[in-house]
């Protein structure tokens, strides 16, 4: 998983050797950090609008946070998304709901927020063309994925991406990019994933749970569990 790094700011706690003290010093910290880690949960996501693969009404939903700059993603998605589809998703145990969460470019300080806008592409696809459009922008751009600490995901480049997927008026599509249309939408996946305590891409739930790795076995166990 690609780490969140730099959200936290450290912080100095005066020990003033109370016990009043040290409950509200843990119920701070509880307030900003208390959120569910891998096994614990479940977390409650806002999943109105959001891109779906598979069928609405399959027992078992996962929800992704994903990073189109990070490395991680891309390989969960071209090495252990496939298996999953074919024995979970095509058959209908299960759905994937795909959530933004843009921070590597900011992270490194990027002079462009690319993550943001690779992010609001795929969302501009999503927008005009539904849940294909959106699978076949997500796959695109995964495979132009370049450096994460460099900027390749250029408004320009994600424009000539989105001419390879069938049906999409192309100039609608540079509109809805150049006016930032879905930044709104990006914006509230990042508030969904910071709000659970996110701490890194991909983050995968499966029925609100954390899961402590992406790979297909962990994905797959933990699908087989929650339908039983």
């Amino acid at each position: 998983m690609t780490r969140l790094q730099g959200n936290n700011q450290g912080r100095t706690v005066l020990v003033i050797g109370t016990l009043i003290a040290a409950v509200l010093v843990a119920l701070a910290l509880f307030a900003v950090r208390g959120r569910p880690a891998a096994g614990e949960g479940p977390v409650s996501f806002d999943l109105t609008g959001q891109p779906v693969l598979g069928r609405e009404d399959a027992p078992v939903t996962l929800v992704v946070f994903e990073d189109f700059k990070c490395p991680n993603c891309k390989r969960f998605e071209e090495e252990f998304l496939p298996q999953l589809r074919s024995q979970y998703i095509d058959t209908g145990k299960a759905r994937l709901v795909s959530l933004n969460f843009p921070f590597l470019a900011e992270n490194a300080r990027l002079p462009v927020d690319d993550s943001k806008f690779a992010a609001q592409a795929a969302e501009c696809a999503y927008q005009q063309g539904g849940g294909q459009a959106y699978e076949r922008m997500k796959q695109l751009i995964f495979r132009a994925q370049g450096p994460e600490d460099q900027v390749w995901a250029t408004k320009a480049r994600l424009k000539e991406l989105a001419g390879s997927v069938d049906g999409l008026d192309t100039a609608r599509f540079n509109t809805c990019l150049d006016g930032d249309e879905t930044a709104a939408a990006v914006d509230a996946d990042e508030r969904q994933a910071r709000e659970a305590g996110v701490g890194g891409t991909p983050s995968i739930y499966v029925n609100g749970k954390l899961l402590p790795s992406y790979d297909a076995a962990t994905v797959g166990a933990a699908i087989d569990a929650a339908l039983q």
